[in-house]
């Protein structure tokens, strides 16, 4: 009778547990069918973590914040110093610099070693050293990128980032710019006009979108560059996978968490979405000049197709968005600034097209040849180029395949990742004056404060691994500073649309998205020329 009477209890305290369990935030949405071995897992874990403790109980004084060969190695639990690496990145790195002159720390990610270094004489063997792999080093570290093998599908793509170049190449050499350019304008003048003729938008909303409309048309097909409502549906996706992008999710791959089914669910979306444009254009009667033709005429098959776009269009969200929303913040907030660009391209449409024409601006800015939207645009290429500069402050990721190497008298060894803050160069007051301010002038003659040591200047990527896609990158930001300068009025306020105190700040620990700090800020409109 006592045996049963506590059989019963223990079996009452686990439903107890279990409901308990399942009712943390962590693991709310995990399917009931998946409970046992999320505590079978748990179980596994729980013994993992009590034999660390113990190991770090009677070794921790060897094992944390000491030389680990000639790098410093950080302390504390490995899982929680890695936790704030990608939850709060930018800090992260910063704070643990700030606690030691050494140009190097090494920590753990999962069972990983990453080495952050600093320094110029680091950042050049970063950018330059042949072992050191941009493709590996962004696998494990950076997890917001849809891959085909994350839900089960044959991905047949190469990992050779000269092949991903080539194919850049291709698609978006001049020639292709110069056909596809009437049709980026005719796009980004449609969305523009659902704006209305006056009123106020968010430029990490509105701005995003024109860029994602554009970025969709150059890498994929007209049809699906015509359908609003998929690019929609297509873009929310995309923002689905950021915010999974959890340490959970990167630290435990094997848990089943929300934010995993999220993303899983949300790449697979994705999958299915562009599998079925790639095969319709595939069978399509007459055959086009569009990217996804293209890239069928090669001889790539769907899968493959398929992770290029996904690659492209995040690739141009993440990084040609953040800098076109922050451009046109910084120039509503420096008037002078907006005045040079507002003449270069007034004196640009003056030289390139007919003064005399009634067509709509955008009809006019299609007359203007590419060579001139790349070379005849010097002052907006300060503003772009000085925009880079402030907003680029996150972390490039490498990781050491060939050999043991010495960087800055600290050795990596095959097989460990590196990472290095682009800040360390970009808001470096020894190399860039007054660093946090908007001064385009600094790259200007006389200045040149980008030239001050070796790379000095990461914006379009160096050494090893410049930007492929910088040319496509500048022409889809001029051409949203055309229209705006051209055919609109617009200043920065707050949500009342009051006039902005101060210029807002990035918040440098958001990787993708480099939104401002506080308040939202806002572009108050008025279209003035059609």
């Amino acid at each position: 009778m006592l045996r049963r009477e506590s059989t019963m209890a223990s079996n009452a305290t686990a439903a107890l547990l279990k409901d308990t369990l399942f009712s943390l935030p962590l693991l709310r949405d995990v399917p009931a069918t998946q409970h046992a071995s999320v505590i079978a897992s748990l179980s596994s874990l729980s013994l993992g973590v009590l034999a660390f403790i113990v190991f770090y109980s009677v070794f921790g004084e060897s094992a944390g914040n000491k030389k680990d060969g000639t790098i410093r190695r950080l302390g504390g639990f490995p899982i929680l110093t890695a936790w704030t690496f990608f939850s709060k990145r930018y800090d992260f790195l910063m704070e643990n610099f700030r606690k030691s002159q050494d140009p190097h720390f090494k920590f753990k990610v999962l069972h990983h070693n990453v080495v952050a270094v600093r320094g110029e004489a680091a950042r050049k063997s970063f950018f330059d050293e042949r072992s050191f792999s941009f493709t590996e080093g962004y696998k494990i570290l950076m997890g917001a990128t849809p891959r085909l093998s994350d839900i089960d599908v044959k991905d047949t793509q190469t990992n050779d980032v000269s092949w991903f170049n080539k194919q850049i190449a291709i698609l978006l050499n001049r020639n292709r710019l110069s056909e596809v350019l009437p049709s980026l304008l005719d796009d980004v003048n449609g969305r523009m006009e659902l704006w209305g003729k006056s009123g106020k938008i968010d430029p990490f909303k509105n701005i995003y979108d024109l860029v994602f409309q554009m970025t969709v048309r150059m890498s994929t097909c007209g049809e699906l560059a015509r359908d609003l409502d998929t690019i929609e549906k297509i873009q929310s996706l995309y923002w689905t996978l950021e915010k999974s992008a959890t340490p959970t999710v990167l630290l435990l791959p094997w848990f089943p968490s929300a934010a995993k089914k999220r993303k899983d669910e949300a790449t697979k979306e994705l999958f299915i979405m562009l599998y079925g444009v790639v095969e319709a254009r595939r069978h399509a009667a007459v055959p086009s000049a569009d990217a996804i033709d293209v890239m069928i005429q090669q001889g790539m098959d769907t899968n493959n197709i398929v992770q290029f776009i996904l690659s492209i269009i995040f690739a141009g969200l993440v990084n040609t968005g953040i800098n076109s929303c922050w451009a046109l913040v910084f120039l509503a907030s420096h008037t002078e600034w907006k005045d040079k660009v507002k003449a270069e391209i007034a004196a640009l449409i003056e030289k390139h097209t007919d003064t005399t024409s009634t067509d709509p601006l955008h009809k006019r800015l299609s007359a203007i040849p590419v060579s001139a939207w790349d070379d005849e645009m010097p002052v907006l290429d300060l503003v772009i180029r000085e925009t880079l500069r402030l907003i680029i402050t996150g972390t490039a990721l490498r990781r050491n395949l060939l050999e043991e190497m010495t960087i800055s008298d600290g050795k990596i060894a095959k097989g460990d990742f590196v990472a290095y803050s682009v800040a360390d160069a970009h808001l470096n007051p020894e190399i860039y004056t007054n660093p946090t301010e908007f001064d385009p002038a600094r790259f200007g003659p006389g200045r040149e404060e980008d030239k001050k040591g070796t790379f000095s200047y990461l914006g379009w990527g160096a050494g090893r691994h410049p930007c492929t896609g910088m040319k496509v990158a500048k022409l889809e930001i001029k051409v949203i500073m055309a229209l705006m300068l051209a055919g609109y009025d617009f200043s920065l306020v707050d949500k009342n649309e009051k006039p902005l105190k101060e210029l807002p700040k990035p918040d440098r620990n958001d990787i993708h998205q480099a939104r401002p700090l506080g308040e939202p800020a806002f572009l108050k409109f008025k279209r003035v020329v059609e």
